[in-house]
């Protein structure tokens, strides 16, 4: 994510994999070896690293994501348990750990080279590639609408298809039958001819010692048995019974309880610290000068957050304590206004000419939007416990990525990754913001001054002021419209491109477009925000098209619809809302209806 292309994704696994990566890139798909040792219990058998069978016959499915309300742990399951054709009411879900062995080599595989399968002979390699790329970068997120797309299509569904035919391979080789004369259903394998039928624990040892192609035949939507239905989610049962365990829940022996305060303008550190006041208090155990932040170590959460509001804090000087949301809003307009005039705007999309188009038309229609700084702002609050003991890290939170928190607190304290274990809880609202490390190598670096474990639990006011935002924008457009109102150039320049590339672009018939941006470095730290760009510029193109429609004298889904006539699938989707909607039937006094049309993640949606 962030601003990643193919190429330095590409280069980034190459560098960081150097020379090893041309021995480690053949290899066996999905190597259950190496994860056998510490995911299956006495009973269990690994048939690759995403499935074990119990001698009881149950079926555990083992998900390298993060489980945050969006259900990633039922839905990238039911993938896998459907090529399987696992018994569903049989099947437990669990989380992969934070180790190499589960970085997300699919997610790799499926932004570069795409979800198409390749040759047989290619796919060890291929696999084996993204793997060491995604282990050197610590990648093992949850995030950019990637689990069913990527890691469902690439890793669950081929793990299961793999899976179901060794043991169908090995079913046969027990009962001396061809293969072809087996079906499965519901974690059993039947010899219709010969009225036998068998669990699949029967054959799952058996199964496990054979090599398993990287690219099996996988199940044509026609054969689906769970993929495309409604099945109640895994998560839910323990959040509304209160078992489910989050980060805040999180209690350990001897544990003590931190709250921080980060320097009030991003870029000041600490300059000095007075913590006379609470000296002679026996519940606060620690004052932590962390350079940027000063954190208190107490009996409890309000214990110390009482005493860190006591402390006199001075901050060194950034340079920054005036600015203001307006003084920012100014920036960006100067920096759009500057690139305009120096010609220095950098291209997003250009087709035809724009400028000829202008001067041609019957009108111009002219619009500005912005939009401010947005947090998270997730209804859990962040937060961390760590135990730094005997030169190793234990840290308990819900995260998108452990993998890469773990490296990142390892750098923080000088070790290993290896020896930083991250237990991944349910995540209270994830949204972007757990994808970012600072509340763990807080954590880490407080509990690395004391010899017990310590939960750090940010403030709701930390949390605003210390979030990763999405971005503050300014986006101006213009357009050309003919004689009957149908625009034919679409200009539009904007402040800051982030995350996905295509996310200014739209999908109407107009021949002549100019699509730039200008960029303006401030202090404010930017952050993965749900939908990220698909969010903001959604809303500016849309309404810009309203404000078209509104010109022309159009009817706002009529105008939409034809302007796509070169896109049957964005029509299909528009016209199934408007539908849905209603629209054209009479509306109430007061009652307004609106219509939008976007794509977000190869997802076109209509509302």
């Amino acid at each position: 994510m962030g601003k990643w292309s193919r190429r330095a994704f590409i280069t980034t696994g190459v560098l960081a994999g150097g020379a090893v990566v041309f021995g480690v890139a053949i290899r066996r798909g999905n190597p259950v070896d190496d994860v056998a040792g510490y995911m299956a219990g006495e009973d269990e058998t690994m048939l690759n690293v995403w499935v074990k069978i119990g001698a009881d016959n149950a079926t555990t499915i083992v998900v390298p994501h993060a489980e945050m309300g969006q259900g990633a742990h039922t839905s990238v399951a039911m993938m896998l348990a459907d090529e399987l054709d696992a018994d569903w009411s049989d099947v437990t879900v669990v989380e992969a750990p934070s180790t190499v062995d589960y970085a997300n080599y699919a997610l790799g595989r499926g932004f570069v080279a795409g979800t198409e399968a390749p040759a047989e002979f290619l796919a060890d390699t291929l696999n084996g590639f993204f793997l060491l790329a995604t282990q050197k970068m610590s990648l093992q997120i949850t995030g950019g609408s990637t689990s069913v797309k990527y890691t469902g299509e690439l890793a669950m569904r081929v793990g299961g298809a793999s899976a179901r035919a060794v043991i169908k391979a090995a079913a046969a080789d027990s009962w001396g039958v061809p293969e072809d004369e087996l079906r499965t259903e519901n974690s059993y394998v039947f010899h219709d001819a010969s009225s036998r039928s068998a669990p699949y624990a029967e054959f799952a040892t058996a199964a496990a010692s054979l090599k398993q192609s990287p690219t099996p035949e996988l199940k044509t939507p026609d054969q689906f048995r769970l993929m495309g239905t409604s099945v109640p989610r895994v998560d839910v049962p323990a959040k509304v019974t209160g078992q489910a365990n989050f980060g805040m829940d999180i209690v350990l022996p001897e544990m003590k309880y931190a709250t921080v305060m980060a320097a009030p303008v991003f870029g000041a550190q600490v300059e000095s610290i007075d913590s006379s006041a609470v000296a002679d208090q026996s519940d606060v155990h620690k004052v932590v000068d962390l350079g940027y932040a000063v954190a208190v170590i107490a009996d409890g959460y309000w214990i110390a957050k009482q005493a860190l509001a006591k402390l006199d804090i001075k901050w060194t000087v950034s340079g920054n304590e005036g600015v203001n949301q307006s003084e920012l809003f100014t920036r960006f307009e100067s920096g759009l206004a500057a690139a305009r005039s120096e010609g220095t705007l950098a291209d997003d999309v250009v087709a035809g000419d724009s400028d000829s188009a202008l001067e041609s038309a019957s009108k111009v229609v002219s619009a500005e939007y912005r939009v401010p700084y947005l947090a998270h702002a997730t209804m859990e609050p962040m937060n961390c416990t760590a135990h730094v003991h005997d030169g190793k890290c234990e840290l308990w939170l819900g995260t998108q990525n452990p993998l890469g928190f773990a490296k990142e607190a390892a750098e923080a304290l000088g070790l290993e990754t290896e020896n930083v274990t991250v237990h991944n809880q349910y995540l209270g609202g994830g949204f972007g913001r757990r994808a970012f490390a600072d509340v763990a190598v807080q954590a880490a670096l407080i509990a690395a001054d004391v010899n017990y474990p310590v939960k750090l639990i940010w403030s709701r006011e930390e949390d605003t002021r210390h979030d990763h935002y999405r971005q503050a924008g300014i986006s101006t457009f213009k357009a050309a419209l003919d004689e009957n109102g149908r625009p034919t150039a679409w200009i539009n320049e904007y402040h800051d491109k982030h995350d996905p590339a295509d996310a200014t672009h739209i999908p109407y018939d107009i021949e002549n477009q100019r699509i730039q941006f200008a960029t303006t470095e401030t202090h404010v730290p930017w952050g993965f925000w749900r939908s990220v760009d698909h969010s903001l510029h959604g809303f500016f193109k849309e309404s810009f098209v309203d404000e078209l429609a509104v010109a022309a004298g159009k009817d706002p889904y009529e105008y939409r619809r034809d302007l796509l006539e070169s896109q049957p699938r964005f029509r299909a989707v528009l016209d199934l809302a408007a539908e849905k909607a209603g629209w054209g039937n009479s509306l109430p006094d007061g009652v307004g209806r609106g219509i939008s049309l976007t794509k977000s993640f190869d997802t076109i949606v209509a509302q």
